[in-house]
């Protein structure tokens, strides 16, 4: 029996030229087969579909047609963040080149835990996190798989540097800080209610004020909810005077950083001691993309390791750099491609662009839901998320309209409870949207709204 074709190696590329057409042709299919936002039919329609296409998991010979059948079924049954229809969560449409690049780290399969593994792409990630990190004034970034495990690992220097630190946070903080605090046994965290949405300065000082010991306080560029920013500088003042250390989740805002037009939103940004990073979300990249950026670079030192077969002393000694310490994972991919790749193809205007076109889009939303005598906007958005709600439904209507657009694969919306009430949300991430595909989802959401029994006020 032959021996299957490898990706890599003087052949490689002949190789995959063949399957890269199929997987092309099986993606155009699928989508044909979708014809929309999502898969209609629910869960267990879903389910079927794959099913029948998987047929036996492990069959005991191969079949030749599977790429092109699971490629089709998955695209046939995904929901596809490049529909202007598909607005629900912090999931973007990838750039193309990026998906391209990321191709390439499949093809050649680097792994960063030691550099004889990924020689060019361990200097990669070097010259483009330092980068990346000097945006946020940040002295060091690593690279990680996005805003959970950021901010994680913000917690964990933050206890190694402060041992018995406690967490200090908004209500509106991003659940993995208070899930990250959990994990890694610190003291139960102290979360400020936040009515307003952000997070208040008053509030935070008060907390700071009667609490003891070593303190992180988390604020937030960019809310999961509803797209909020924390008063940066307020809470970076506050932080100061009570000697806190300061935490930004801006796992969602910062790409921000890109826009000269919106890039004054981010201002007390650069007075975090760390700042997580998402650029597949702002940033347009395949999944995973993340990175946390670290002022102080001697807070690294606690992710210090040794393991003779990846740095022993001597080939360190020797000049050969040391990569176990820029992760908390061993095998790692080199996802600083992808990035790289984007960063130098679209520059900061083409960034900033795609920044300034969904920010835009959501403004003119907003505007649009606002006249609209049927529909309730929760407010002007500040990043690219807008919540809104049929004028006098109820939050069970609410829900049922939602599901309602997903079982029929009609539209894909989040949803939101701000001020004890539930609404949907839609977040606007794909920049080749337009005005009158929204315009589509307020009639689409109006229909679901009669389906499900409630009458416009």
């Amino acid at each position: 029996m032959t021996a299957a074709p490898l990706a890599s190696g003087p052949h490689g590329p002949d190789a995959l030229r063949p399957l890269l057409d199929t997987v092309l042709e099986a993606l155009r299919e699928g989508a044909e087969a979708r014809g929309g936002p999502l898969p209609a039919g629910g869960p267990e329609a879903v389910t079927a579909a794959m099913r029948d296409a998987l047929g036996e998991p492990l069959p005991a010979d191969g079949d030749p047609d599977a790429l092109h059948r699971l490629v089709r079924a998955l695209a046939a049954g995904t929901a596809d963040p490049a529909d202007p229809l598909c607005a629900a969560h912090l999931h973007t449409p990838p750039l193309a080149v990026a998906a391209a690049a990321d191709l390439a780290v499949s093809v050649l399969n680097p792994s960063l835990d030691s550099w004889d593994q990924a020689p060019a792409a361990s200097a990669l990630e070097a010259l483009v996190t330092q980068a990346l990190a000097k945006e946020t004034g940040a002295a060091d970034a690593l690279v990680t798989t996005g805003g959970t495990e950021s901010n994680q690992l913000a917690l964990l220097l933050a206890r190694e540097t402060h041992p018995g630190v406690r967490l200090v946070c908004g209500a509106n903080a991003h659940h993995s800080l208070v899930r990250a605090a959990w994990l890694l046994g610190l003291p139960e965290p102290v979360v400020i209610p936040t009515p307003a949405g952000p997070l208040d300065p008053a509030a935070l000082d008060d907390a700071l004020t009667h609490l003891q010991g070593p303190l992180l306080v988390a604020a937030t560029a960019g809310t999961t909810d509803a797209g909020l920013i924390d008063p940066l500088p307020a809470l970076a003042d506050l932080c100061h005077d009570h000697g806190a250390r300061l935490h930004i989740d801006a796992a969602y805002g910062g790409g921000l950083l890109f826009s000269d037009r919106h890039r004054a939103r981010l201002d007390g940004l650069t007075r975090a001691h760390t700042i997580t990073l998402d650029l597949h979300k702002l940033g347009w990249q395949p999944v995973a993309a993340g990175l946390l950026a670290v002022r102080d670079t001697t807070d690294l030192a606690a992710l210090t390791q040794h393991a003779d077969y990846l740095n022993a002393d001597d080939d360190t000694e020797a000049g050969l750099p040391d990569l176990l310490g820029r992760s908390l994972r061993t095998t790692r991919r080199p996802d600083i491609l992808k990035t790289a790749v984007t960063l130098k193809t679209l520059g900061r205007t083409g960034l900033g662009t795609l920044v300034d076109q969904v920010c835009a889009l959501a403004q003119e939303f907003a505007a649009t839901i606002e006249a609209h005598p049927g529909f309730e906007l929760y407010d002007r958005p500040t990043l690219s998320t807008v919540l809104f709600r049929p004028a006098g439904a109820r939050d069970t209507t609410v829900a049922g309209i939602r599901r309602r657009l997903l079982h029929d694969g009609r539209a894909v919306l989040g949803r939101a409870l701000l001020d004890d009430r539930l609404w949907l949300k839609t977040t606007l991430l794909n920049p080749h949207a337009r005005p009158d595909d929204l315009t589509a989802l307020l009639k689409l959401v109006d229909l679901a709204s009669l389906a499900e029994g409630h009458t416009p006020t």
